[in-house]
């Protein structure tokens, strides 16, 4: 399969709501918006894109009818302080404060009004173990 496109689709039981806070916070901006869905792409980068559908919408097969639980969204970002700032500022959750790991992350982590965690993350230089963890040229921080 080739794809042409990823972007995750959270179920949610606000879109409305939802589609809100990562416009406010994350500045995406709608690119299609109904009472059960709603397309975001970020303003800084078209090829960063999240869907919300409603989870109780009939495309949605009844089996899988459950909002976002258990996942983890990663933001790169060039100032991972400024971001945290803001975020605090903005009377964000945060559920892990800012801080660096030797894996080589400098991040901090907050959540969704669904409770969906978002880790806002600065690579930085690993440490330790971890610098051989990475295939060759992927820690050039």
């Amino acid at each position: 399969m080739r794809s042409t496109s990823y972007y995750p689709v959270l179920m949610v039981d606000d879109v409305a709501a939802t589609a809100a806070f990562y416009v406010r916070h994350f500045r995406f901006r709608p690119l299609f918006e109904a009472d059960w869905y709603a397309h975001l792409q970020s303003a800084e980068d078209e090829s960063v894109n999240l869907g919300l559908v409603a989870a109780t919408h009939e495309t949605i097969p009844a089996a899988g009818r459950a909002t976002a639980r258990g996942l983890l969204l990663n933001f790169e970002v060039a100032d991972v302080d400024a971001e945290y700032a803001a975020a605090t500022a903005a009377g964000l959750p945060i559920l892990l404060t800012l801080r660096d790991e030797a894996f080589g992350q400098r991040h901090f982590i907050t959540a969704d009004p669904n409770g969906v965690l978002i880790d806002v993350i600065r690579p930085i230089p690993p440490s330790g173990e971890y610098v051989a963890a990475y295939a060759e040229g992927a820690a050039g921080m």
